[in-house]
């Protein structure tokens, strides 16, 4: 399925000279999709403080988040650069500076090869190079197999195009003890089966701009009700898998888990109310899909304060 390729004549590609300065660091910083970001980091310095058993080096923190504010945003411009054509014709993405001219293609596309080649050296010279090559492996994952490979072939796109944001558990836990081990693949498993329920909701919301550019994300080809029954699947892989830090791994103390299971309830709540209102046959704003989208933000954001804090507790 291919995405349509006109869009408004002069929208893309239009001369930024004449634009305030500001307007222009604006949009540049825009580039980096600097929410997205903001969660990336939000489930990364948590799980610092468990590689750590404790406070980390906060140099190393601050030359962490640094680094993969870089290399996430990076990956976003390049991002945007190939979905350029798709981007102007999709409400939701008409304002992005390289549709409203803001920002030219080329500039774009150097801009985030810039970021993409700094931040990885900025993780092996001043954090360590097993987090470089992780930080890398997201950024090439993000833009060749999510980007140019699933995004507008297949209805898995989201699920599998999630591992790039997972990645940041590994190179959190990485740049602490510079390896691996079985706690940061199991919160990287969290964030796996969380991705796929946390987007599908935005995705019934505005699948219209999806069909219009050939996007199938899932609710473009499948109806609501099926829509929210994986919803309900993956939910509860999710938190019975978050469950697993504790137990079998007692990576963690009581309060990781007690948190884990009542937000996880909450999560499933709204995750199987979802589903009863689909199954009715309910449509529109009384769908109230995005209910779960919004706490879907806080769960992540709560789950890995809880990371963070549970080893001063224990």
């Amino acid at each position: 399925m291919t995405a349509v390729e006109t869009r408004p004549p002069g929208v893309v590609g239009t001369s930024p000279g004449h634009r305030p300065f500001g307007a222009r660091v604006k949009a540049f910083v825009e580039l980096t999709k600097p929410r997205i970001i903001e969660l990336l980091l939000i489930t990364t310095v948590p799980v610092m403080f468990l590689a750590a058993n404790g406070v980390p080096d906060m140099w190393l923190v601050l030359t962490t988040m640094v680094g993969g504010y870089m290399s996430a945003g990076g990956a976003n411009a390049l991002n945007m650069y190939i979905d350029r054509d798709i981007d102007a014709l999709m409400h939701r993405t008409e304002q992005r500076p390289l549709v409203t001219g803001m920002v030219s293609p080329r500039e774009c596309l150097v801009f985030g090869i810039s970021l993409s080649v700094i931040s990885t050296a900025w993780f092996g010279f001043l954090v360590n190079w097993l987090s470089a090559a992780l930080s890398l492996t997201a950024i090439l994952y993000y833009v060749f197999v999510y980007t140019l490979g699933l995004k507008r072939r297949t209805t898995q796109n989201i699920v599998w195009g999630g591992v790039a944001g997972c990645m940041q558990v590994f190179i959190g836990w990485s740049a602490v003890r510079n390896e691996l081990a079985w706690p940061p693949f199991v919160l990287f498993l969290v964030l796996f089966f969380w991705t796929p329920p946390h987007y599908w909701p935005l995705s019934m919301k505005v699948k219209d701009d999806y069909a219009r550019v050939g996007v199938p994300m899932l609710p473009v080809v499948a109806g609501n009700l099926v829509v929210a029954k994986q919803i309900v699947i993956y939910s509860w892989v999710m938190v019975l898998v978050s469950l697993t830090l504790w137990w079998p791994l007692g990576a963690t103390g009581w309060l990781y888990p007690a948190a884990a299971a009542l937000l996880g309830g909450f999560w499933l709540q709204e995750a199987h109310a979802l589903y009863s209102r689909a199954k009715k046959g309910v449509t529109g704003p009384k769908l109230k899909e995005m209910r779960l989208f919004h706490w879907s933000i806080t769960y992540a954001t709560l789950l890995f304060v809880v990371v963070a804090v549970d080893p001063f507790v224990r």
